[in-house]
């Protein structure tokens, strides 16, 4: 398979490169129609392409310059709905679920242990105290936005009493809250802490069940878009999969958030070039910038990935795998860039601060807004996030292999089928998600959190 004329390789079936042609040491090798990196030796034509023979051309910090190339977005007709929630301040879920937040990692199995008599949904983490510098803020922000998102029919946050991000410490970064679906509990004050939670979340239920699904704009939708175990078939099959989606809700008025900065290194212009103003443009400049910061502060190159599941799947170079990356931004302008603890209110795509860790951009997503997530997978993979997490296959292997994982799969591209069918069977397939139908994960109970950390802990 040839993706773009201006190749050097073709894809074969078992996601590797192959030369179309000789290829000098020290040339570029182009995919997607772009440099993925540079030749270490001569390439005969249909040689394999891989680590023995290719190297990135990445460095470190770029110079960029503002170059807006324009968007002119798919015509859609009329409008489409789901049927969600729509709590007391205007904000709309999809779940109507009770969460259990922990301030800190010291009373984890107690949320455990309440989510196994009431069947709330709890989410562990190691964090909450001992974390210095900006650690601990983050923690704060990342755990106010779950605690505001409408997903949750009520949250119950579970505080100890000694740690740094105490329930007081953490309802000073909350700001207002509504009293009826939040409800706070200190284990240490508590003589009976679970006879004491589970009826704190029977009061939670109860308010909960007063909403009822009513049906919703599409546009109110907003969607977290991730890729993980990417394969060489990532970037050909359900990222732009995922990307022609992205267009399409977006046509819609519905709102997209792309994040893994770091599989954006080797192909941040792309994005650059659809930021509207150039103020948006800078900000996407310092996104970039500032996490090659963070790698050389640490000093680890910038370039150090992909993954070895990716490379055994056929990516060899950082380069090519962002290529195939923010494929799942589809073409519609980036209208926002958001840092932890921001929230996604605008229609387009934002790009969102944080790692390419599955856990960590998931939780990333969730806390900016995104109602659900679309993950695409060409290894696999049971992860999902604390909101629903489609799966989506980029071969039909994949598909048949985990069905217990996949929710869909994009692998009918490589059969011929249109792109506008397999995107409207998506769009169905979220419309149904959003109004309730449950995604692999949420069958399998399988959903987690994990906060991004830089600095010390004690």
């Amino acid at each position: 398979m040839i993706i773009n004329p201006l190749d050097s390789v073709e894809v074969r079936e078992n996601g590797h490169k192959y030369a179309l042609f000789d290829i000098k040491k020290g040339e570029a090798v182009i995919k997607y129609g772009f440099p993925i990196g540079v030749a270490t030796d001569d390439i005969s034509r249909g040689e394999l392409v891989h680590t023995h023979n290719l190297k990135t051309r990445l460095g470190e910090r770029l110079s960029y310059t503002y170059d807006y190339r324009g968007y002119e977005p798919p015509c859609v007709e009329g409008e489409l709905f789901f049927d969600g929630y729509i709590r007391e301040n205007g904000d709309v879920g999809i779940r109507n679920d009770i969460w259990i937040i922990p301030s800190v990692g010291c009373v984890n199995k107690i949320a455990r242990a309440l989510a196994e008599k009431t069947g709330a949904m709890h989410f562990e983490h190691p964090y909450g105290c001992s974390q210095l510098g900006d650690d601990g803020l983050l923690t704060q922000k990342i755990l106010c936005q779950m605690i505001k998102h409408p997903n949750a029919g009520g949250v119950l946050v579970l505080g100890l009493g000694c740690e740094n991000n105490n329930i007081d410490a953490l309802k000073a970064v909350l700001g207002d809250y509504n009293e009826n679906r939040v409800k706070f509990l200190v284990c240490q004050q508590s003589e009976d802490e679970i006879a004491e939670g589970v009826a704190i979340i029977d009061t939670l239920k109860a308010y909960a069940d007063t909403f009822k699904r009513e049906k919703i704009s599409i546009s109110k939708l907003k969607i977290g878009l991730k890729c993980g175990g990417s394969d060489g078939y990532s970037g050909i099959t359900a990222n732009p999969l995922v990307g022609s989606l992205c267009d399409l809700l977006c046509a819609y008025g519905g709102s997209c958030a792309l994040s893994e900065v770091p599989e954006m290194f080797g192909a941040e212009q792309i994005l650059m070039q659809r930021c509207k103003t150039e103020a948006l443009f800078e900000k996407t400049v310092s996104l970039i910038n500032n996490f090659k910061d963070y790698f050389e502060r640490h000093g680890q190159v910038i370039y150090e990935n992909p993954s070895p599941g990716n490379k055994a799947g056929g990516i060899t170079t950082l380069e090519e795998k962002s290529l195939g990356c923010v494929q799942k931004g589809g073409h519609v302008d980036v209208v926002d860039v958001l840092d932890y603890g921001d929230t996604m209110t605008k229609a387009g795509l934002s790009l969102v601060n944080g790692p390419g860790n599955d856990i960590v951009a998931c939780t990333n997503l969730m806390a900016v807004g995104a109602h659900m997530i679309l993950f695409t997978t060409g290894r696999g993979t049971p992860l999902g996030g604390a909101v629903p997490t489609i799966k989506i296959s980029t071969n039909k292997p994949l598909f048949d292999k985990k069905r217990a994982w996949i929710d869909f799969d994009a692998s009918p591209l490589i059969e011929g089928k249109p792109m506008n069918e397999l995107t409207s069977e998506l769009l169905s397939l979220i419309i149904d998600t959003a109004s309730g139908k449950p995604t692999k994960n949420e069958l399998n109970s399988y959903y987690e959190i994990a906060i991004f950390k830089d600095g010390v802990t004690l």
